[in-house]
């Protein structure tokens, strides 16, 4: 079988852009921009379909999408910039920088009434907070509990209809709520994330968009990142549609033009808001798989890299995150069962698909995807605006992946 210069086959190339033309000829996918590359191969990139799904200008490999949680891989990376300048370390109590954390009371059950706790066995991390084992976090699988009722209630994960405040406000609301479970515990989703970000902000004395500009966007290229789309750039932004679960029906979620993304946010968190372009986020993880250089320049240490992208939880703690993905694939859709979790991103630890061990990356509730391969030397991105209350993101995610290991020349 004849190769590409990018190390695609021509064959498995044709293949992939067959299976995502056909997603969005279905009619359940309006466009998509696909870009894929191997080593320092130059990228081989789709735009397949419209901004629109009653059509509109045509998807261009510079449009802008809302990453949404694959903001988490990026924006991890702040906080690794302060690991390596000793501006941090891991085992720190976080309490100078985020006193609202202090003396911590824990449920006793995850069904426990607010008030019936018991203290914290010991101060939380800088570590309990990048592997997402602070103790609080958003779990889907005990919607209904007190605990999880008072987190929706002071309006501090993202999506709810009205945005999350200032990060002052926002960490007073969180300091008003007891843990779900003992620091290091058991890993809990996207609220740590969004902690994350307060911690760069208050440790650097910037906010944390310009601390990201300064240190990691600048230095790579990456031009079209950030928490908001100038009002010149808007029109690369596409609408961001939730279908509805039922009837498959598409509605607006997010205007582009007057929308969330179309201003600065009042909070911005390490967990999702980021935008950005296949390149840019390209620009991102060929730094990861360079051990953290870019064209000869330094971005992190490569013990940085490494910590984010390797697995980082216990078998305990995978334990319950394994059990969260496998046991709730009829709300995830078959999302999230890599095994492993590094710093702000999932890591494989078992063949279940496609995909070798080892590989990294994460996905988004707004259709994208962004993982890389060091053992291929690989990348692959897919932006949508599709957001995955209905399944037609995620099968696009899975069909994605599939051709895109199908089509490697060797």
């Amino acid at each position: 079988m004849s190769t590409t210069a990018t190390g695609f086959s021509a064959a498995g190339l044709r293949r992939l852009h067959d299976v995502l033309s056909r997603h969005v000829d279905s009619g359940k996918i309006p466009g998509l921009v696909a870009l894929v590359s191997r080593g320092d191969g130059e990228p081989h990139v789709e735009t397949i379909g419209t901004m629109r799904h009653d059509g509109g200008p045509a998807m261009r490999r510079d449009t802008i999408f809302r990453m949404a949680s694959t903001s988490k891989p990026v924006s991890v990376s702040a906080a690794m910039v302060l690991l390596d300048e000793c501006r941090l370390r891991l085992d720190d109590p976080v309490e100078p920088w985020l006193p609202e954390l202090a003396d911590r009371q824990v449920l006793k059950r995850i069904d426990s009434s607010l008030d019936d706790t018991v203290p914290a066995r010991r101060p939380i991390t800088v570590r309990d907070v990048l592997t997402s084992t602070f103790g609080l976090g958003m779990d889907m699988t005990v919607l209904g509990t007190p605990i999880m009722a008072a987190v929706f209630e002071q309006g501090i994960t993202p999506n709810l209809p009205v945005p999350m405040p200032e990060q002052d406000e926002w960490m007073a609301r969180l300091g008003t709520l007891p843990l779900m479970y003992q620091p290091q515990e058991r890993w809990q989703y996207q609220i740590s994330s969004d902690l994350l970000g307060v911690l760069v902000s208050r440790v650097s004395g910037q906010s944390y968009d310009a601390f990201l500009r300064e240190r990691v966007f600048e230095p790579l290229g990456m031009k079209d990142t950030g928490f908001s789309v100038p009002a010149d750039q808007i029109d690369r932004l596409p609408p961001l549609y939730a279908p509805d679960p039922q009837t498959g029906e598409f509605h607006v979620w997010d205007e582009a033009e007057g929308g969330r993304h179309s201003s600065p946010p009042a909070f911005q968190g390490g967990g999702g808001g980021l935008n950005s372009t296949a390149d840019d986020y390209h620009a991102y993880l060929r730094m990861l798989l360079n051990h953290g250089t870019h064209q000869g320049e330094r971005i992190l240490s490569r013990p940085a890299v490494e910590l984010m992208t390797t697995n980082r939880l216990t078998a305990e703690q995978l334990a319950a995150r394994e059990a969260l993905a496998r046991d709730n694939v009829h709300i995830s859709f078959g999302q999230g069962q890599h095994g492993g979790w590094g710093f702000g991103m999932a890591v494989r630890t078992y063949r279940g698909d496609y995909a070798p061990i080892g590989q990294f990356g994460w996905d988004g509730g707004a259709g994208t995807s962004t993982y890389a391969d060091p053992s291929n030397q690989l990348v692959g991105i897919l932006l949508t605006q599709v957001g995955t209350s209905a399944p037609y993101s995620v099968q696009l995610m899975h069909d994605f992946w599939t051709t895109v290991y199908q089509s490697l020349g060797d």
